[in-house]
This record gives structure tokens, C-alpha cells and sequence, in this order.
């Protein structure tokens, strides 16, 4: 299990945009925000243990070393660009030539 070494924050900035910071250790974090737990159920075990922190969502894995938390308002804009993206088409392979369709007789 890969060491936790990076502490990413996403919040929003005034013109819309996101704005991403990267700590190298939780203390910054743990002057800026209240600590309100610890997480206890994460899949990635590398999380568990760590701060959960009012005001921000997280902490949520982000490559083998990241740890992000996001305010509120961009976990929810970014959820919604997510649950929007169309996916891809898929284009079925045409049929084989000559196959036949088998069904079952009574």
C-alpha cells in the first residue's frame, strides 16, 4: 500500500474556476479546517484514519499518493458534469454472412 503524501484541497474560485492546492502533510489542513472525525470505511485502506474535516468532502482517493478533499459545491458540480457525460457509442459488429437464426420448435 502506497504512502499518503499528498494533501489536495479543490475548492472554487470567485470567476467559476477551480482552484487546487497541494500540501505536503495535514497540518495546514488541520489549522484551516475543524477536524470532525476520522474516516473509518474507506475502501482504500490507505484512507482510513484519516481527518474528516467540516466544510469539505473527502477524504477520497486520487491517484496512489493523493489524498483530495473538495468543498461541498464542487463535489456536487463536479458529480453533476459526471452523471452528464454522455458515453461513448459503441458500434455493434456487423453479422457474420450466412448465419442463421436458430429458434426452438414446438
Amino acid at each position: 500500500m502506497a504512502q499518503k503524501d499528498t494533501f489536495r484541497i479543490v475548492t472554487r474560485a470567485a470567476d467559476g474556476s477551480l482552484l487546487i492546492r497541494d500540501y505536503p502533510s495535514l497540518e495546514p489542513l488541520m489549522h484551516s479546517y475543524h477536524q470532525i472525525g476520522v474516516d473509518d470505511c474507506s475502501t482504500d485502506l490507505g484512507l482510513r484514519g484519516m481527518p474528516v474535516f467540516r466544510g469539505l468532502v473527502g477524504p477520497m482517493p486520487e491517484g496512489k499518493n493523493v489524498v483530495r478533499y473538495e468543498t461541498g459545491e464542487v463535489f456536487e458540480m463536479l458529480t453533476k458534469e459526471w452523471g452528464l457525460a454522455k458515453p461513448r457509442k459503441r458500434q455493434r459488429a456487423p453479422a457474420a454472412s450466412g448465419s442463421k437464426k436458430v429458434g426452438a420448435s414446438i
